[in-house]
C-alpha cells in the first residue's frame, strides 16, 4: 500500500463483476495505480462457492447487503427482500450462476436510443474475449478467458419432462441460449468450474493479485464522491470506523450496482434537486435521472405438486439424503449440491405479438415459500416465469444522510397495465405447459397460486400475491441524453469530469435475461473506452490535513 492517499489513478467502488473485471483490466498497464474498494469482506464463505450455498448467502449479512422493498401497492402492500451482494465478486458470489447474454435486441435497442458502439455486434466481440467456454471457440463463444462457462452437471426426470411438456405447447429445444435470440427451452449453462461456482473474484482477482499496482481493501464503504472545482477529485470513505479520504488522480468509477451506485451519487449532492434540498444536502450538481427508472425482473413462482419422480424436496428432507448429497459433491462434484438454483430454462412469448421471447422460466426441481426457508414436505418442482421487458418503472432513494440506513427502494411492480396482462398470459402459458402430455404421468397439481384463479382479475390478483423479485435491478443511471440521462454512451457522468459509472445502474433497458454477464460486458466495455483514451499525466492534487493520517491497509 502507497503511504500517500493521493497516488491513485483510478478510485473503483464496488468488488462486484463489474469492479473486479475493471481492476483486471485497468491495472494490466503497470502505469495505473488502481484502488478497488468493497464494502463487504473477502470471499471466504464456504457456501459462496458450493452451488447451492447461494440458500445460505442469500439474507445472510456476511454475504448481502440484505435490502428491503418499500411496501409495494402491486403486490398487495407486500415490502419483499431485495438481496444484493455484499462480499469479493459480489452479486456474482450469491448468485443463480447462470450464463446469459440476453438479445441481440437489447443491445441494438440501446445503440438505437443514441448509445453508438453499444449494438450487439459491437458487444459480441467483448463477450467472447472474457469467456472460457466449455465448447471451445466457435463463432458465438470463445474460450482462453476468465469467465469459465460450463454445462449443467445433472439433469431430473421432471425437469426433461418439462422440456418435452414445452415443445409440445410451441416452445422449441435449444441447447444455447446465448446466439442473440434466446426462444426456446434447454438446460441453463452455469459460471461453474467442475461443480463450484466460479465467481468475478476468482476470475478477474485471484490471478493478478501480485500486481504491484494493484490493491485491494475490504470493509471499506464509501460514503460520497469529492468533487473539486466541479471534478470528481476522490472519495469520503468510512475503513476501520474512522472516515478517510482517498484521491483519484484520473478517474473514480462507480461499480456499486443499481441500488448503491444512485445512492453514493445522492449522497455526494448529485442527484434530483429537490431529493438533496429535502434531505440538506448542498446540491453540487443537479441531474434528475439518479435513481429513476428503476427495473426489474418480476418472478411469478408457480408450484406443482406431483408424484411419480424425484424432487430435492424429499431428497433433501431425510439425514440419509442429506448424506448423499454431501458424500456425491464431495468425491465427485455433481449431484444436487452442485445445483445452479435454477437447471432448466425456457424463453416464451406470452402472446404472438411479442417482437421476441419477452417471458423467462426458471425451472427448478424443488418449492419453498421463499428463498432462505425450508423446502416443502412434499415432492414439487417450480415454473417460475417473469416478464423480461417490464414497463413499470420504480426508484431508488437514500433514507436520510446517515449511511447506515438502508436506501428506499420502490420497484412499483405491476404498476404499469401492459405487466399485468403480461402477467396473467404468462400464468396461463405455464398451465398449458403442466397440462401438456409429457407431464401428465407425474400428475402435476397447482399449488401455488391454486386453480382457483381463473379470471383475467384473478390473475392480475395472483401476480400480485406470489411476485417476488429475481433479482435484477438496473437503470438507475441511466445511459443516454436527455433529462433522465445520467451518464453518455462512455459512462461519464454528465457534467462531472472523472466520474464515470460501469454496473447495470447504467442500463437504458434492462436486458432479456439474467444481468450478471451483462454487467461484465458493461465493465469490459468501460475498460476498452478508458484505456484507449490518450495518455496524460496525472494529475497532482494537494492532501489535506485529513488525509495525511496513515493509509488503509488491506
Amino acid at each position: 500500500m502507497p503511504q500517500a492517499l493521493d497516488a491513485y489513478d483510478y478510485l473503483i467502488v464496488g468488488a462486484g463483476p463489474a469492479g473486479c473485471l475493471l481492476a483486471n483490466r485497468l491495472s494490466a498497464d503497470p502505469g495505473n495505480r488502481v484502488l478497488l474498494l468493497e464494502a463487504g469482506g473477502p470471499d471466504n464463505y464456504p457456501w459462496i462457492h458450493i452451488p447451492v450455498g447461494y440458500l445460505y448467502c442469500i439474507g445472510n449479512p456476511r454475504t448481502d447487503w440484505c435490502f428491503d422493498t418499500e411496501q409495494v401497492p402491486g403486490l398487495n402492500g407486500r415490502s419483499i427482500k431485495y438481496p444484493r451482494g455484499r462480499t469479493l465478486g459480489g452479486c456474482s458470489s450469491i448468485n443463480g450462476m447462470i450464463y446469459m447474454r440476453g438479445q441481440a435486441l437489447d443491445y441494438d435497442g440501446w445503440a438505437a436510443e443514441g448509445n453508438p458502439g453499444w449494438g450487439w455486434t459491437d458487444l459480441l466481440p467483448l463477450f467472447m474475449k472474457m469467456e472460457d467456454h466449455f465448447a471451445g471457440t466457435s463463432t458465438l463463444h470463445g474460450s482462453g478467458g476468465e469467465w469459465r462457462v460450463e454445462r449443467q452437471r445433472l439433469s431430473w426426470t421432471i425437469l426433461d419432462a418439462f422440456r418435452e411438456a414445452a415443445a409440445q405447447s410451441g416452445i422449441r429445444s435449444v441447447e444455447d441460449f446465448n446466439g442473440g435470440d434466446n426462444e426456446g427451452c434447454g438446460y441453463f449453462q452455469v459460471n461453474q468450474r467442475s461443480g463450484v461456482r466460479w465467481n468475478a473474484s476468482k476470475a478477474f482477482l485471484r490471478p493478478i493479485a501480485k500486481r504491484p499496482n494493484l490493491t485491494v481493501l475490504t470493509h471499506v464503504e464509501a460514503l460520497r464522491v469529492l468533487l473539486e472545482n466541479g471534478r470528481a477529485s476522490g472519495l469520503e470513505v468510512n475503513w476501520q470506523g474512522a472516515r478517510r479520504e482517498l484521491r483519484a488522480t484520473r478517474e473514480v468509477i462507480l461499480c456499486a450496482g443499481a441500488i448503491n451506485s444512485p445512492v453514493l451519487l445522492q449522497r455526494s449532492g448529485i442527484g434530483p434537486r429537490d431529493l438533496l434540498e429535502k434531505h440538506g444536502i448542498g446540491v453540487r450538481h443537479e441531474l434528475p435521472g439518479v435513481g429513476g427508472n428503476l427495473q426489474d425482473h418480476l418472478q411469478l413462482r408457480l408450484i406443482y405438486r406431483m408424484s411419480g419422480a424425484p424432487s430435492l424436496n424429499q431428497i433433501a428432507s431425510t439425514v440419509w439424503g442429506k448424506m448423499g448429497m454431501g458424500l456425491e459433491y464431495l468425491f465427485k462434484r455433481s449431484g444436487p449440491l452442485s445445483m445452479a438454483p435454477s437447471q432448466l430454462g425456457a424463453f416464451a412469448r406470452s402472446d404472438p405479438n411479442q417482437r421476441s421471447a419477452n417471458l423467462e422460466y426458471h425451472v427448478q426441481p424443488l418449492s419453498l415459500e421463499r428463498f432462505g426457508e425450508p423446502l416443502h414436505n412434499f415432492p414439487a418442482f417450480t415454473a417460475s416465469v417473469c416478464d423480461l421487458r417490464p414497463q413499470s418503472r420504480g426508484s431508488v432513494t437514500l433514507r436520510s444522510l446517515d449511511p447506515r440506513d438502508k436506501p428506499i427502494i420502490q420497484p412499483n411492480y405491476l404498476s404499469h397495465p401492459e405487466d399485468l396482462r403480461v402477467a396473467a398470459d404468462a400464468i396461463r402459458l405455464t398451465r398449458r405447459i403442466a397440462a401438456a402430455p409429457a407431464l401428465a404421468r407425474f400428475r402435476p397439481e397447482e399449488f401455488k397460486p391454486g386453480p382457483d384463479y381463473q379470471t383475467e382479475e384473478d390473475l392480475h390478483r395472483a401476480a400480485a400475491e406470489i411476485g417476488t423479485t429475481i433479482f435484477h435491478p438496473a437503470g438507475t443511471c441511466r445511459m443516454g441524453q436527455g433529462t433522465g440521462a445520467v451518464v453518455d454512451s462512455q459512462l461519464r457522468v454528465h457534467g462531472i469530469p472523472g466520474l464515470r459509472i460501469a454496473d447495470a445502474s447504467i442500463m437504458p433497458s434492462l436486458t432479456s435475461g439474467n444481468s450478471c454477464s451483462p454487467v461484465l460486458v458493461i465493465a469490459e466495455k468501460a475498460a476498452q473506452m478508458i484505456l484507449s483514451e490518450p495518455k496524460r499525466h496525472p494529475e497532482v492534487i494537494p492532501s489535506t490535513a485529513n488525509e495525511q493520517q496513515q493509509a488503509p491497509v488491506a
